[in-house]
């Protein structure tokens, strides 16, 4: 089969549906990233116009552009969608369309959770932008401390439209993230072992990771203000044993790591580009793989230096100082190293390198700022003036947007496959840099001054006029270099000509394909022996045209993958990934209905979208799998690999893992709540402890031993060939038990009477849920056994089920035992 006819093949198995269908039943690495793409772009255009309405506001005394209530929306919602619309989808996005390029495979992990993340960011999203169009936005500030934002202080509807919109575009980040992780560690070309990953490969497996374990603290506290508000239960509400302050180490637990989050991917962007720019290669790969690991550990542990102005005591404020001002160390590493492998190359000014200069200025900068922000004395001086908004900027835009910039411009001949013609992308750079530091380097000093932030007006005579007149020349002239970008890209992309496939004679896989990509993005998966495989065998592109590689024979028809050994990046088992579907849109539609349900009052619609979820849900697991155990088949060069379906802990295993990791976190973030409210917040201790009783502890006791015996004894009967039916009714029998243990702690406390007994309702609430997934899951496996889905060699889906069970058992025990324990003395 000559290149042409393979890659029509593979073209039809792997490409979309034509015409408007095809957008939205896609599932293609490719398109979702591109679609994410188009979307994170819109979002920074709408959140600059609301930058330029702020700055228009300030730049004269006693502006009356806008009244309080409306200039309160506005700032509330740039900060929203800079940080929750634009910032994590962009690198999401990019993401989502180069790694499987950069790792040689063909697509992410689970392409349909793609579909289903991106139709829910756009679906939450658009909720947000509706709610601004229609004047009825959030205004209670990005994040939204009570009781500004409870309904003491937003009675509207305003703060709902932020906790139930923002916690449905988490959905997409969640999901994204688990198939990063999975797709990094299982899905790379053979021979890439962990040793040979690209680097930005390893800083989005540490994004992921952080995002795992740095979101969930978010949404467990949109939740708990989102049922004070509708039901309430008084979590944050001081005389009835809530505390307000918890919604701040809620929220900040997620939103310190959110700024490493952001700048982890930016900073994988460089340690990228600048090699390339430099032509040579990264000084340091190991240390900056450990400078990241260690930035992603580092920046959980300093939450609290948001939080130096609420009375936390002074050993933790030396404490968390310290730690604070520790992160400088791993982000010295990288920057130390990025101005080594400047220093033993060649570099060449193009525009991607203009971008990486302004960053090093802007960041450094920055990072000095945020030192100084992190000793507690100067931080009780600045906090909440307009010096923290100049330093965020620093950090955010410098530290993000301006990398992002470098790698538009170094991919968009791979996105493209043109070669720049028109010149405005320097024009816009300096329209970019110099407006930027006339605007933020200004602040700081405004700041300095005592200007305190979010204020709607300044004062004649205040002495902040002339300095806040300038600040908004400069960020008009910073969007007029923003826009000129946006010109520059749409222009080029459409009229210029065709350019070459590697214009920068780069080393790594993305560019060893067409531009743009198809896209099955490989016609056959190369071995690869070293990080730069096109520096090693410049033919690579042409032999792999030729499905020299493995699966180059499309002849099958099937969308073929491979998966490989984490460690060695040895090849281990070939997977038949799904193909296009409405399933993910239809899925993203009807989990929507949960949060417009909970948004309008309209109760009866949650319920019933968790119904439809889970129906979905059961659909789209049933449509994969086999009913017949298949032979290992040849992928090429003489190797034989068993199929998916068939090895010991299959990718779906890996996605439960993680998705679990992330459900762990929530779980731990309410048992902290649980502790810190009732070690510091007042009116504790509550008028009555819940008293357990025997029927409690003995069901959730009994529960725990017939779940996990169960699940096993229907695991050992599998693998024996055998029938799993006592098994799977014994564990469906625990599983039933351990619900009913927890409905006891309902029945028994009032959701609203007091702080302590909400906690227990949401502990209790979140183990029936457990169960019952896990109990679903349960009745699904003796199905799909009844199906003829499984047998002694396709065991993975009740491993899966099995890893669900324990974990349930485990939150089960966890938060039973912890709503009981203070009961017993009584």
């Amino acid at each position: 089969m000559n290149a042409l006819r393979r890659h029509r093949a593979l073209e039809r198995i792997w490409g979309p549906r034509p015409g408007w269908r095809g957008k939205l039943t896609t599932v293609n690495n490719n398109d979702i990233g591109l679609m994410f793409l188009a979307l994170a772009v819109t979002y920074f255009v709408i959140g600059g116009i609301l930058a330029m309405l702020i700055r228009a506001q300030l730049a004269t005394p006693r502006s009356a552009f806008m009244g309080p209530d409306v200039y309160n929306q506005v700032f509330t919602m740039h900060g929203v969608i800079m940080m929750f619309l634009f910032a994590i989808p962009l690198f999401e996005g990019l993401t989502v369309y180069l790694l499987p390029k950069m790792l040689g495979t063909r697509d992410l992990a689970f392409p349909r959770l793609s579909a289903f993340g991106f139709w829910c960011y756009a679906f939450g999203g658009a909720l947000l932008i509706l709610a601004l169009l229609a004047g009825i936005a959030p205004d209670g500030g990005w994040f939204m401390y009570p009781p500004l934002s409870s309904t003491l202080g937003s009675p509207g509807i305003n703060a709902d439209f932020w906790l139930l919109g923002i916690t449905f575009v988490e959905i997409s980040a969640i999901s994204a993230s688990a198939e990063i992780v999975v797709t990094v560690l299982l899905y790379r070309a053979p021979g890439m072992s962990l040793d040979r990953l690209p680097i930005f490969a390893w800083y989005m497996l540490v994004v992921a990771m952080m995002i795992l374990t740095g979101f969930p603290p978010l949404i467990l506290g949109s939740t708990l203000l989102e049922l004070e508000r509708a039901f309430g239960m008084p979590f944050f509400q001081a005389d009835a044993g809530g505390d307000s302050i918890l919604w701040q180490h809620l929220f900040w637990l997620f939103g310190h790591p959110e700024v490493y989050i952001i700048f982890l991917p930016a900073a994988g962007v460089i340690s990228t580009v600048l090699p390339v720019m430099a032509r040579t290669t990264l000084l340091g790969y190991g240390w900056i793989v450990a400078a990241a690991v260690s930035l992603g550990i580092l920046s959980f542990g300093i939450w609290v230096h948001h939080m130096y102005a609420t009375g936390i005591p002074h050993m933790g404020l030396a404490f968390f100082s310290a730690a604070s001002t520790l992160v400088a160390v791993p982000t010295g590493v990288q920057v130390f190293a990025w101005i080594g492998t400047l220093w033993k190359g060649r570099p060449e000014m193009h525009l991607p390198m203009l971008w990486i200069l302004a960053f090093f200025a802007t960041f450094v900068m920055g990072g000095l700022t945020g030192v100084m922000v992190a000793v507690v004395p100067f931080d009780w001086q600045s906090h909440d003036t307009y010096f923290i908004v100049a330093h965020l900027h620093y950090v955010l835009v410098g530290g993000f947007v301006f990398p992002m910039l470098a790698g538009l411009y170094y991919w968009l001949p791979n996105f493209t496959g043109r070669r720049r013609y028109f010149k405005l992308g320097k024009t816009a750079f300096w329209l970019v840099v110099v407006g930027f530091h006339g605007t933020f380097l200004l602040l700081h000093w405004a700041g300095l001054l005592g200007m305190r932030r979010r204020i709607d007006h300044i004062e004649p005579g205040s002495g902040w006029e002339l300095i806040n007149l300038l600040a908004s020349i400069g960020g008009f002239v910073m969007a007029i270099g923003f826009a000129l970008v946006l010109i520059d890209v749409v222009v080029n992309a459409v009229v210029a000509v065709r350019g070459r496939r590697n214009p920068w004679q780069a080393g790594t896989l993305e560019w060893a394909m067409p531009a743009p990509s198809p896209s099955y993005n490989l016609a056959s998966i190369p071995k690869v022996h070293s990080r730069n495989p096109l520096h090693d065998d410049p033919d690579l592109p042409v032999r792999i045209a030729r499905g020299e590689g493995y699966l180059g024979d499309p002849g099958s028809g099937l969308r073929e993958i491979l998966t490989v050994e984490i460690a060695s990046g040895r090849p281990n088992s070939l997977v038949i990934f799904p193909t296009n579907s409405a399933l993910p849109i239809v899925m993203a539609f009807v989990t929507g209905g949960l949060f417009v349900g909970m948004l309008i009052k309209a109760y009866w619609l949650v319920p019933l979208s968790l119904v439809g979820v889970a129906a979905l849900g059961i659909w789209w697991a049933w449509s994969l799998g086999s009913r017949e155990d298949q032979d290992s088949r040849p992928v090429g060069h003489g190797l034989v690999l068993p199929p998916a379906t068939e090895v010991e802990r299959p990718p779906g295993w890996w996605g439960s893992l993680f998705l679990l990791l992330a459900d762990g976190v929530f779980f731990g973030s309410l048992l902290f709540g649980y502790a810190f409210l009732w070690t510091v917040a007042p009116n504790w201790p509550p008028p009555a402890w819940l008293e357990p009783g025997l029927r409690g502890p003995l069901l959730a006791l009994g529960g725990a031993v017939l779940a996990l015996g169960g699940i096993r004894l229907a695991d050992r009967a599998l693998r024996r060939d055998g029938g799993p039916w006592l098994g799977l009714l014994l564990s469906l029998a625990g599983l039933s038990a351990l619900g009913a243990a927890a409905v006891t702690v309902l029945t028994r406390t009032s959701h609203d009477a007091h702080a302590y007994d909400a906690t227990l309702w949401v502990v209790a609430g979140y183990v029936v849920f457990h169960a019952t997934v896990a109990g679903l899951m349960t009745v699904f496996l003796a199905l799909r056994a009844a199906g003829g889905y499984l047998s002694a060699r396709r065991v993975g889906e009740a491993r899966v089920v099995r890893l669900w069970t324990d974990y349930a058992v485990a939150v089960a025990l966890l938060g039973l035992g912890a709503a009981w324990l203070p009961g017993v003395p009584t």
